[in-house]
């Protein structure tokens, strides 16, 4: 990828006001209205503005954009994109052949009094690539960790600027998400969501955008829907009770599918648990899925094929500890209870005390998250060499003498707890072995998949399954 010159705020907001081919309309609650005046502030601006206006009070805005529940959310960013840009091809009628018109919006709740809360907003942007062309939209939402509210919204104004000037000017969808970060580090603003999409960029798979939006360290986590469409955490797992099974999925087994199951089973029955309340995650940590030091973005695509052609959620993180993980829920969850299955083995690099020799606090800093107040993990069983069980029943008599008592405690107060009715049958599954056999194009890997898991593969030739067979010429 070729790379790319980053201009600074005030050179991204002039080049915009110099060019005679885009106007546009600002509309902006919450934080002031920075991002207009950064471009008021380098002169030229009447080139490029045709607008701008902030519906602080609920009552103008609800009249303006209609009456809503929530003002900090996409619902209401939505329909400030749809208010405001129609607006200017319909006043403006004389300039629809010559002008790229865009709208702006943004709806921000920024640091209070007390710094009790966390400042976040919504920012879109509905724009044209070419004159009297149909426009696109390309929306973000942001967390701001400056821990000044004027520091949240000189922020907030760089990252608007750095959204019109990219929008306006690349077309490559991961340039314009590094370029959102121009001016700024993840310690200030972090992107935790973006989307495009429109007749310019039908191409864009944005599941593929959430997975840039960890690699390149713009968030940590990252998150879609079983229909593919990228989902703010924060928002869809507020005050949820989580159910978390991380893995590779390459491809998805029975054994996988097993595990959630079993352990949605337990989860059910928890009496602190609200089962409409319920959201299971997949997870796939950019260190599943980097290969020799790289990602594979073909390969991550088929994976997120197969969880999603079950039904599942998926996220993707960088927290490669669990107890990060846990950390990263719990700040959303507000207290609901949060559960992770995991199999035995993994459960074995969780006590590992090598794990934590960076921790000031060791091993029990670390715990101190993973198994917080309202924390529980569900084990799955593995078979020995000798065909045996492992399980919770026999998992001490491997450990040190030194985390013995550790587990007991934890087990004691029911941190953790046995998948009984697990399908053993199903232990002597690998999935690499799978993987292996849908490759070469061998039969016989279908009993060890779900159906809609052989469906996808065949259907759409994943994971490298030959073409000729996924696809047979008629006779």
């Amino acid at each position: 990828m070729e790379e790319r010159k980053k201009l600074t705020t005030q050179e991204k907001a002039l080049s915009i006001n110099l060019s005679k081919s885009i106007y546009g309309s600002f509309a902006e609650i919450g934080a002031g209205q920075e991002v207009a005046a950064n471009f008021f502030k380098v002169g030229g601006a009447s080139g490029t503005i045709a607008k701008t206006m902030s519906a602080y009070d609920m009552k103008f805005s609800d009249a303006i954009y209609g009456v809503g529940d929530r003002y900090v959310c996409e619902d209401r960013l939505m329909r400030m994109l749809a208010h405001e840009y129609p607006l200017l091809p319909e006043r403006l009628p004389h300039r629809i052949n010559e002008t790229r018109f865009f709208a702006f919006a943004d709806t921000v709740e920024v640091l209070n009094f007390e710094r009790t809360n966390q400042g976040h907003g919504w920012i879109g942007l509905r724009f044209q690539l070419s004159p009297n062309s149909t426009p696109n939209d390309c929306v973000i939402h942001v967390k701001m960790h400056d821990n000044d509210p004027l520091q949240q919204q000189v922020s907030l104004g760089i990252v608007g600027v750095n959204l019109l000037h990219a929008c306006m000017f690349l077309t490559d969808p991961e340039q314009i998400i590094l370029s959102l970060l121009d001016g700024l580090t993840t310690r200030r603003i972090e992107v935790d969501m973006f989307r495009i999409h429109g007749p310019d960029f039908q191409h864009v798979d944005n599941r593929l955008m959430a997975l840039k939006l960890v690699k390149n360290g713009l968030t940590k986590a990252a998150m879609f829907g079983p229909d593919g469409q990228v989902m703010q955490p924060s928002e869809y797992l507020y005050k949820k009770n989580v159910l978390v099974l991380r893995g590779r999925f390459r491809p998805v087994t029975h054994v996988n599918v097993d595990m959630l199951l079993s352990s949605l089973r337990l989860f059910k029955k928890e009496s602190d648990v609200e089962r409409a309340k319920i959201v299971t995650l997949t997870e796939l940590t950019l260190n599943d899925l980097s290969l020799d030091g790289s990602i594979d973005e073909k390969d991550f695509l088929n994976r997120a094929d197969i969880i999603c052609s079950l039904g599942q959620n998926v996220l993707i993180s960088n927290y490669f500890e669990y107890y990060k993980l846990v950390d990263y829920l719990s700040k959303i969850t507000k207290g609901k209870k949060i559960a992770m299955v995991m199999g035995v083995y993994a459960l074995q690099k969780v006590f590992d005390e090598k794990t934590y020799e960076k921790i000031w606090g060791g091993i029990l800093e670390c715990f101190a998250s993973l198994f917080g107040s309202n924390i529980k993990l569900y084990i799955y069983p593995a078979l020995r060499k000798d065909d045996s069980l492992f399980t919770l029943e026999n998992f001490e008599s491997e450990l040190p003498d030194n985390l013995k008592n550790l587990f007991r405690y934890l087990m004691d107060n029911n941190k953790m707890e046995d998948i009984h009715d697990a399908n053993v049958g199903n232990l002597n599954i690998i999935s690499d072995n799978v993987l292996a056999m849908i490759r070469k194009g061998e039969s016989g890997w279908e009993k060890f998949v779900p159906h809609k898991v052989e469906e996808a593969i065949k259907e759409n030739g994943l994971f490298d399954y030959p073409k000729t067979i996924a696809n047979p010429l008629p006779a």
